[in-house]
């Protein structure tokens, strides 16, 4: 028989709108996700170029004139970035996995430490090369 009581459960936390707020945890969670998804993409293009240099001098003319262009330099300067946010919101869940810093005050800081720090990681490396 059908729960005639649905009215009196609790929502479910992940209902976007005027119930939940997203907090940073959550948000860092997910854009770990797609970071990770993210860098797929950037692994195939990057096979593409790699194809096109073993292929012969007119295909990789083409994967060389994009991977070399404005565009091409966004999307690798977005790839750094997505990279070190990854690594680091992965440290993060072997820190958690491990059992520290759960508390919410910590997590809170190592969220922004890893926002920050793929930041800063990425204009270091960007310097660097």
């Amino acid at each position: 028989m059908a729960d005639m009581n649905r009215g009196n459960r609790p929502l479910s936390p992940f209902m976007l709108g005027p119930y939940y707020r997203p907090q940073l945890n959550s948000v860092t969670s997910i854009l770990n996700r797609i970071s990770g998804i993210a860098l797929l993409g950037s692994a195939f293009l990057l096979v593409w170029w790699l194809l096109a240099l073993a292929t012969g001098p007119d295909a990789f003319r083409v994967a060389d004139a994009l991977m070399t262009s404005i565009l091409g330099d966004l999307v690798f300067t977005i790839s750094i970035l997505g990279l070190w946010y990854h690594a680091l919101g992965g440290v993060r869940h072997l820190i958690w996995d491990a059992g520290y810093g759960l508390d919410m005050a910590t997590a809170d800081r190592m969220g922004w430490g890893v926002i920050i720090g793929a930041f800063a990681l990425t204009f270091l490396t960007i310097v660097a090369i």
